[in-house]
């Protein structure tokens, strides 16, 4: 749904409301785990950190979804639960107008490695611009003791205004992982001083 203005408090919790049990807009569930050849991939892993601890803070941040801490994108419910079914809608400010966008968390990330990686997709549902899936994921490389922050997401375009902006929407996806994987290394070196 695109607006002239921000949301209301009132509209986005009607949105969200409204967005409960709209379908995924898109099939099948999991494709940033097997991308289709015929759909744009992208994906971004950015050390943001080292060690136990900022593998802690960054996995809370995750928790919290910091990655839309941006300054253009905001994630409603604000202390929305990353597990499975939760619904959230993504409101994003861009070029002079605003966008509300719905998701929903589909499953956890690869859990094999518990202790050191975490993360979630969610999906797009019908009340989303665009149309596909997107990971987001915290994880300790076993080699250097890094902390990586990656996002893996296959999308394109649903509603009509993002078929025709796409060279723009390209840009935003692009500018959204940078400054997400920014606010991630800000929340994973919050303790340093």
């Amino acid at each position: 749904m695109f607006l002239l203005r921000r949301p209301s408090s009132a509209a986005i919790e009607r949105f969200l409301r409204e967005s409960q049990d709209a379908p995924l807009s898109y099939g099948p569930v999991g494709l940033v785990e097997n991308p289709p050849r015929h759909r744009r991939f992208d994906e971004q892993a950015v050390t943001i950190g080292r060690g136990a601890d900022d593998f802690r803070r960054a996995r809370a941040a995750l928790m919290e979804w910091k990655q839309f801490d941006t300054g253009w994108t905001e994630l409603f419910p604000r202390q929305a639960p990353t597990g499975a079914g939760t619904v959230v809608a993504v409101v994003i400010r861009h070029l002079g107008f605003w966008s509300i966008n719905g998701a929903r968390v589909l499953y956890p990330a690869d859990a094999s490695e518990k202790d050191n990686r975490f993360g979630y997709a969610y999906g797009t549902l019908t009340t989303h611009a665009e149309s596909g899936e997107e990971l987001f994921e915290v994880f300790v490389d076993p080699q250097t003791g890094d902390v990586i922050y990656r996002i893996r997401a296959v999308s394109w375009p649903q509603a009509p205004l993002a078929f025709i902006g796409q060279p723009i929407v390209r840009m935003l996806q692009a500018r959204f992982r940078r400054q997400s994987a920014a606010a991630m290394a800000r929340a994973a070196r919050a303790g340093h001083r």
